[in-house]
């Protein structure tokens, strides 16, 4: 059956025609939700602070408004009599359809009516488009939450504009009691009506600075997310994390729904790391390399802090010839990282640390100047390249690396002690006369 002769009341599923990353929902725009993503649920009400969802007001009452009767097209009728006409297995078939019995229906049709509200409406509900529902569950969403009259108002209202109907997006859309059937599809087919929380949470930044983000960006306070931080049992997070978030909570962009907790937020970001860790095989990666995945992903943070793009394989591989050759080119079996320096102090990071910053944190285990071996444990939020760098390193004999172009991120990477003193002259150059972030 073609597009144009579909009966108004067949399911037709939301749309799927678009990938936060939320995940997914990976980015600031609207799409549809795939098969594979989970839709987040999320709350556009004053939340409380303790990261518990808040339940959705609706105005209390009815208007008393009157439902109209609709004419309906028999367009659908001959179909629908020789569905009947086919015998059993015609009303198997109708049922896959998932319309309802066919006997039913066909009174429907010949009743040529459907009740529908006069509108506008009056109240407030949050309605629910999930991943896979069809215009029939929609019209049957909405006749639950008494937005529309009938099953049927709704999917003759949808089917005058098919198309975009069928590009109606998973996610939350605000409507009221009582609605016209055709005011309501005004409101779904438009992606700019879906009611979300869209949170940006950029890579390279550490728990605390996450919760910075989400707290401004959201109706719940820092309390909120540092209670539900305090049960990580509730977020996900693997064995190997040993019930630390650092590092496992994804960056990405995330659209929350308005039913959402603060405890929902943090695991959505935690099944966002877990996606990118299998993309990455991280785990298989670990076990061939000889690490742990908690050490991977260490590995990783540090990559994240100091590489930028095409270097991020580079970096981790120079971290892995100083952890697995101590001694050789010149070093002494510290890796020397500022990034986890700085982190020990508590700071952002800074072009070039002094002796007495790294001295103050001496007995830190994040301190690589003074500490053998990886820190233990990530440092900051690895994004997507940063893991696939830790789990798939380049090859190559480096033992150093200088970025002596802060504007630019040039870096270059060094074998010998040599070679290495040649580009921190460039770097000193470069501070010297082209700029004051040294």
């Amino acid at each position: 059956m073609s597009d144009d002769q579909r009966r108004p009341d067949e399911d037709v599923p939301a749309s799927d025609d678009a990938d936060h990353d939320p995940a997914e929902q990976e980015t600031g725009e609207h799409t549809p939700v795939t098969a594979d993503e989970p839709v987040a649920e999320t709350t556009d009400e004053a939340a409380p602070d303790d990261g518990s969802a808040s339940p959705i007001e609706v105005v209390s009452g009815r208007s008393g408004g009157h439902r109209r009767r609709r004419r309906r097209g028999s367009g659908c009728l001959p179909i629908l009599l020789v569905l009947l006409l086919v015998g059993g297995g015609g009303y198997v078939a109708w049922q896959q359809l998932d319309v309802g019995n066919p006997l039913d229906r066909l009174s429907d049709y010949l009743n040529d009516t459907a009740e529908d509200y006069a509108g506008p409406g009056e109240g407030r509900v949050v309605f629910e488009v999930s991943e896979g529902d069809t215009i029939a569950e929609m019209g049957r969403n909405l006749v639950a939450d008494d937005v529309v009259a009938s099953v049927q108002a709704f999917t003759e209202a949808a089917a005058a504009r098919d198309e975009e109907s069928r590009g109606i997006q998973v996610g939350f859309y605000q409507l009221q009691r009582q609605m016209a059937a055709r005011d309501v599809v005004d409101v779904l087919v438009d992606p700019a009506n879906l009611v979300a929380d869209v949170v940006t949470v950029p890579e390279g930044l550490t728990v605390d600075q996450i919760v910075d983000v989400l707290a401004k960006n959201t109706d719940y306070g820092k309390k909120a997310f540092r209670k539900a931080l305090r049960k990580p049992e509730r977020l996900g997070l693997p064995d190997y994390a040993d019930g630390e978030a650092e590092g496992y909570l994804f960056p990405a962009t995330y659209s929350y729904g308005p039913n959402a907790s603060a405890l929902d937020m943090l695991t959505a970001m935690v099944d966002r790391w877990r996606q990118a860790a299998d993309d990455a095989g991280l785990e298989d990666a670990a076990d061939e390399l000889g690490y742990t995945p908690h050490e991977l992903m260490t590995v990783a943070s540090l990559v994240q802090a100091e590489g930028r793009g095409d270097d991020m394989p580079k970096v981790a591989r120079v971290i892995y010839n100083r952890l697995e050759n101590p001694g050789t080119a010149g070093t002494v079996g510290l890796l020397q990282i500022d990034a986890a320096v700085n982190y020990a102090l508590g700071q952002s990071p800074i072009a070039r640390l002094t002796t007495d910053q790294i001295e103050s944190v001496a007995d830190s285990p994040y301190n690589t100047y003074t500490q053998t071996g990886l820190p233990p444990g990530p440092i900051e939020a690895p994004g997507d390249e940063a893991i696939a760098a830790a789990a798939n390193p380049e090859e190559g004999d480096w033992y150093y690396y200088v970025t002596v172009n802060l504007a630019t991120g040039e870096t270059k990477f060094a074998e010998t002690p040599e070679e290495f003193s040649q580009f921190r002259a460039e770097l000193d150059q470069y501070c010297a006369t082209q700029s004051d972030r040294c």
